[in-house]
């Protein structure tokens, strides 16, 4: 047990204070203080002891304690040089401890978890809205799949994560979620959980790795980079989208006569080839629209030179 009240704003005040600590606005620190919330949060990982699992965000350690006390394996980021310190000061001396420095987006390919340790197939992170979107991203793009990951993130970002298609909140980042993973929304977060208390509500997601498919394999190498520029101009139909995208990959290519029309006749076979009206709009698409757009236009595209 740490000495230091994980539920008590009073307690971490006093501590941060002792240490000559402060929270820092640009990495988005806020503690979860719900003891009752951080329990069900490493619950629903269901991990057992041995369980190789990272942590982004550990902060002064509450949940990282939780973890080791259920017998994991811990890689805990932190980008904050003191909380760093208190981490090394409060865990360093667990072999089941690794502490990973500096920018998850950056150090999670580099240092992830010591040499002896098994791949890690869990994630836990309380992620700050600064980089929420992009790291879970960045891990999908890179194929870095995990089996399970628990995240806390802003309420608009889990609303981006878990939205279907036909609604408001539907995106390119839904679908880049959903191609690998199936989302369940666990637990609304209100302020007053974290200290300091920010002034939005948080979601927690569960992400489970998909058993259907190899995500890593089961798409062509258009998909995603398609999906992007489908939701890039939302106003636009897919045929606008489409034509754009088709475009940028004949610039600089003389050997394409005319490549704006070109694009525009790509665009027009892949939309009459996948049955999609050339009036739609992106938001109401599914994955698999989206792999059979992504496989047509390469097809037409190699044809064309591009």
């Amino acid at each position: 047990m740490q000495p230091l009240n994980y539920d008590s704003p009073q307690s971490l005040r006093a501590f941060l204070e002792s240490r000559g600590l402060g929270m820092r606005k640009k990495f988005g620190q806020n503690f979860l203080i719900n003891q009752d919330a951080r329990r069900k949060l490493v619950d629903a990982l269901e991990i057992g002891e041995e369980v190789a699992v990272w942590e982004v965000g550990a902060g002064l350690g509450a949940m990282t304690s939780l973890l080791l006390e259920r017998g994991a394996i811990v890689s805990a980021f932190e980008i904050d040089a003191g909380f760093i310190a208190v981490l090394q000061e409060f865990f360093g001396g667990n072999p089941r401890f690794h502490l990973v420095e500096g920018d998850a987006l950056k150090t999670w390919r580099i240092q992830p978890e010591p040499p002896t340790a098994p791949p890690a197939d869990f994630f836990l992170g309380n992620l700050p809205y600064t980089i929420a979107a992009a790291l879970l991203a960045d891990f999908i793009e890179k194929n870095r799949f995990f089996k399970r990951l628990v995240v806390t993130v802003q309420k608009e970002v889990a609303a981006r994560i878990i939205a279907k298609p036909k609604t408001r909140n539907y995106s390119s980042f839904s679908v880049l979620c959903a191609s690998a993973y199936t989302m369940t929304p666990l637990m609304t977060l209100k302020g007053a959980s974290f200290y300091p208390a920010p002034h939005v509500d948080s979601q927690s997601v569960r992400f489970d790795i998909r058993t259907d498919i190899d995500p890593a394999t089961a798409y062509p190498p258009l998909f995603r980079p398609l999906a992007r520029r489908l939701f890039a101009s939302r106003r636009k139909t897919v045929k606008n989208n489409l034509t754009a995208f088709a475009s940028s990959r004949f610039r600089g290519n003389s050997s394409v006569d005319n490549g704006a029309n070109s694009a525009s006749a790509i665009a027009a076979e892949v939309l009459r080839h996948c049955g999609i009206p050339e009036n739609e709009r992106a938001e109401n698409l599914e994955i698999q629209d989206f792999v059979n757009l992504a496989e047509k236009t390469a097809h037409l595209l190699e044809c064309a030179g591009a």
